[in-house]
């Protein structure tokens, strides 16, 4: 007996299909930038009306006696356009040219992308490549958080010295016996003023315990619970500070992140100059402003010496520092010197405020320091004195630094102060270049892995399911699409060789999304029901499992994520959006389709006849 026409198929509301729709093309969009990719670029211009016209025979002959590759050169009247084929070679070929052409031609470098003009105007990104895609730099970073506490401390001995002068009380042996610990003996007769002295240190350093060691002497230090604290305060603080300065340097692929307790590790994708990012990267700037001591003998006088040789004899106590800058640029002055523009935040004002208002017409010193290992790794500490100006007027939150020595000085110190200084020192002890083209020998080696994967897949699918295969393999191309859609869409993804390992495993999941309906709905048929109705319950009795599985799998990317770094972050992050998108496609999209081509009940699905 045939099975009759089923007079009321089990449809899906017209919005659900709308909606599906309307999120596949968006997905579509956002992942055709992928087919483009950005192109570095070299103008050449003329900048001489009688300047003979270079040819492209002549600009290739030249690259290929230097064996340096292009993809194409396209001339006019006005310029000459090079397009690169390998943006690691555009430095070679930039400083070739100017050697060259340089008298008679302007030379300018650009990255062009080759997408159509429509797909521009959505300003859609192609997904962002890992350091070891697209190659690069990768730096780890050792902080160091004992000699930030000692440095701490040993800010917080000289205000005790401040408060017992202003208390009239003479400290003796002050002293750091530890990173963590300060101790100082004190006048027994005394004994009323340092109560009151300790009072107010607990007030202005709650986070110090006192303990009276004898009569005279007492012990200041920081808890351990206090010590944690601070070390991860000052990670926070440096892993921020890293960032900003990456921030400056225009990077915005790049990865910060800790590693283990004390260790920072960045990752530069696309930087082919490791020196120039090491500078700013590596460098352990401090900016501090002094007052000249009125008496070189006096206690606590620390002695430098300028640029023209002359002794310096400063207080050794800052007047501020340069954590309380806000903002700084690079400048000229009326002279066409150098200079750097300061913006100190609120705390930072007042101090100049009340400092530069007590001491108009004497000279304050700008100190710059740094700290690095030398041979023997040990940690130094570098300083040097880049400014003696003498207060002409009132200042508050705005003034300059002059007298900078070229203007290249005044822009990295102006970068550096902009992204922060760093409250601990910091040195690189690892650091480790990738070439580009290994990258895209990573990159061909993961799509060949990915395409047999798929291949198989798709083969297995189509024998074995015949027509819901072909729906699977329908909904598991637009899950590929889909997830690299999302991918270009969040700005915090970046594509690593792992990743693409998780591309391939997204490949599975969605295929088992689907077995596990399709075996569903083969349960249903063998117990008699109709095709369209062991669709429907198939699809609804999986649901259950699918999202049970899915759940636990997005448990463990999750915490991959949190835990891990560089390659297992990268791919936790394709794990989880894979989750997504195969949740999405495999589910809603392959019960749409099925709807769409399945309308009446047949006599056999799957092998069962009926």
């Amino acid at each position: 007996m045939m099975n009759s026409r089923n007079t009321k198929p089990v449809k899906k509301t017209k919005w659900q299909n709308i909606v599906i729709m309307f999120v596949l093309l968006f997905m579509l969009i956002s992942a055709l930038p992928n087919l483009y990719s950005d192109k570095p670029t070299i103008h050449l211009t003329s900048n001489n009306t009688h300047s003979e016209l270079i040819s492209a025979q002549d600009i290739n002959s030249l690259l290929v006696k230097h064996k340096l590759t292009i993809d194409e050169i396209r001339t006019s009247a006005e310029s000459t356009v090079i397009t690169l084929a390998n943006q690691a070679e555009q430095p070679a070929i930039e400083k070739l040219l100017t050697e060259q052409f340089a008298e008679n031609y302007t030379i300018e470098s650009s990255i062009e992308n080759n997408a159509p003009a429509w797909l521009k105007a959505f300003h859609g990104q192609p997904i962002k490549l890992g350091l070891d895609l697209s190659g690069g730099v990768l730096f780890v970073l050792d902080v160091d958080t004992e000699r930030a506490l000692f440095d701490k401390l040993s800010g917080i001995a000289l205000d005790i010295k401040s408060l017992a002068v202003t208390e009239r009380i003479r400290l003796s042996n002050v002293s750091q016996p530890s990173n963590y610990a300060i101790s100082f003996n004190f006048q027994i007769s005394k004994q009323g003023a340092v109560e009151k002295l300790l009072t107010k240190i607990a007030d202005t350093y709650p986070e110090l315990s006192q303990n009276k060691i004898n009569n005279n002497q007492v012990m200041l230090a920081y808890s351990s619970q206090e010590q944690v604290k601070f070390r991860q305060e000052t990670m926070k603080q440096t892993l921020k500070t890293m960032r900003g300065r990456i921030e400056e340097l225009g990077i915005t692929e790049a990865v910060t992140q800790k590693q283990g307790k004390n260790r920072i590790r960045i990752e530069l994708p696309g930087v082919h100059d490791p020196e120039a990012a090491k500078r700013i990267i590596g460098a352990t700037a401090s900016l501090d402003f002094y007052q000249l001591a009125a008496n070189s003998n006096a206690v606590g006088v620390m002695k430098m010496t300028d640029k023209t040789g002359r002794q310096l004899s400063m207080n050794s106590q800052a007047v501020f520092s340069g954590s309380h800058i806000k903002n700084a640029r690079s400048g000229q002055d009326e002279m066409g010197m150098p200079l750097v523009n300061l913006t100190l935040d609120g705390v930072g004002g007042k101090k100049m405020s009340m400092f530069s208002k007590q001491n108009i017409g004497k000279p304050m010193v700008t100190v710059f320091s740094e700290f690095y290992r030398n041979v023997n790794d040990e940690m130094v500490k570098k300083s040097k004195v880049i400014n003696v100006a003498t207060i002409q007027q009132h200042l508050g939150a705005q003034f300059s630094i002059t007298n900078m020595s070229s203007l290249q000085e005044a822009q990295e110190l102006a970068l550096l102060l902009r992204a922060g200084s760093l409250t601990a020192p910091v040195t690189i002890v690892q650091q480790r270049s990738i070439e580009a083209t290994l990258g895209v020998d990573n990159i061909d080696n993961g799509i060949k892995a990915l395409t047999i994967g798929i291949s198989i897949t798709l083969l297995f699918m189509f024998i074995y399911y015949r027509g819901l295969g072909l729906i699977a393999n329908a909904a598991l191309g637009l899950n590929l699409i889909s997830l690299l859609g999302l991918m270009s869409l969040l700005p915090g993804t970046v594509l690593t060789l792992p990743g693409i390992a998780g591309l391939v495993l997204t490949v599975g999941m969605a295929v088992d999304t689907n077995v596990l309906i399709f075996e569903r709905i083969k349960e249903e048929l063998k117990r008699g029901r109709k095709v369209l109705s062991a669709i429907e319950i198939g699809y609804k009795n999986a649901f259950s499992t699918i999202l049970d599985a899915n759940i636990t799998t997005m448990i463990t990317g999750i915490i991959l994520y949190a835990i891990g770094y560089g390659a297992v972050k990268g791919f936790a992050i394709i794990l989880c959006l894979g989750i997504l998108t195969s949740m999405f496609t495999g589910v809603f999209v392959s019960k749409a389709l099925t709807n769409l081509v399945i309308r009446e009940n047949k006599s056999q699905l799957l092998g069962v006849k009926l």
